[in-house]
């Protein structure tokens, strides 16, 4: 099997990192008004990316005859874990609680891909999009 991460996911991939780097980068250059709005912004796309990360678990779960109720649970856990930490918590511990979601997501990742139900390339392709994205959370979280 190819392990090879085809061009178009690598590069669409990577081109939806942009929000959440644009975001740690306004502050760090500590850009004022628009640093607390990056940050703000970047707080929300991490949690659109955990519930597309949710849609993704729930179309490899679609994929085989009798989906299992672990992974459709699961598959419905970050964008409601997402929500509530948005709405809940202050924007320190969301930044950090969402960080923490992302990184654990891999989780579940690799026990999809182990099933078969993942592509072969997909490791290589979540790892470095999840930690990026967790870094980026940390700094427009702590940074500003």
């Amino acid at each position: 099997m190819e392990n090879r991460i085809p061009t178009a996911p690598l590069v669409l991939g990577l081109a939806g990192l942009i929000p959440p780097l644009a975001g740690a980068a306004a502050v760090c250059f500590n850009l004022g008004h628009f640093g607390l709005i990056a940050r703000e912004a970047t707080l929300l796309y991490a949690a659109l990316i955990a519930s597309f990360l949710g849609g993704t678990w729930w179309s490899f779960a679609s994929w085989v005859q009798r989906p299992s109720w672990w992974l459709l649970l699961a598959s419905v856990v970050p964008s409601l874990a997402a929500w509530a930490m948005l709405l809940s918590l202050s924007a320190l511990d969301a930044g950090t609680a969402t960080a923490g979601l992302i990184l654990v997501s891999l989780l579940v990742d690799w026990r999809l891909q182990r099933l078969g139900l993942a592509p072969p390339w997909w490791m290589k392709l979540r790892v470095p999009l999840s930690v990026t994205l967790a870094v980026a959370l940390l700094v427009v979280t702590f940074g500003g």
